[in-house]
């Protein structure tokens, strides 16, 4: 069983950086990767945003945060982060760091089949 801590999240104007980590914690033996969701305000569902798997070697970036974030993963540290830069309003949101036993979830960004999910850091970018 995974646990996973998100920190970083805050408030920041357009144009401005943040950086999320998730902290990685308990016991599994299975192979895992990770992956950033967001969830937008007032909208029940969550999208992917990026995801780390194969071990690390490749990574997954949603169009819409392409060449403005950069996930990666610290495996001595058990930790994840995103750097998050050109921060736009639209990137306002709930991120959720989450893991799977499946790479193919990590590198599609499909929610549905993510084990294990932190609970939420708030992004909020001001104009």
């Amino acid at each position: 069983e995974l646990q996973l801590e998100e920190s970083g999240g805050g408030s920041v104007q357009a144009g401005g950086s943040l950086r999320l980590s998730c902290a990685i914690s308990g016991s599994n033996y299975s192979p895992y990767c990770m992956a950033w969701f967001r969830q937008f305000p007032g909208n029940e569902r969550r999208e992917g945003v990026a995801g780390i798997y194969g071990d690390g070697a490749s990574t997954y970036y949603a169009d819409s945060v392409k060449g403005r974030f950069t996930i990666s993963q610290d495996s001595a540290e058990r930790a994840l982060n995103l750097q998050m830069d050109s921060l736009q309003t639209t990137d306002t949101a709930t991120y959720y760091c989450a893991a799977a036993h499946l790479d193919v979830y990590c590198s599609t960004g499909f929610p549905l089949g993510m084990n294990y999910w932190g609970k939420g850091a708030l992004v909020t970018i001001s104009s």
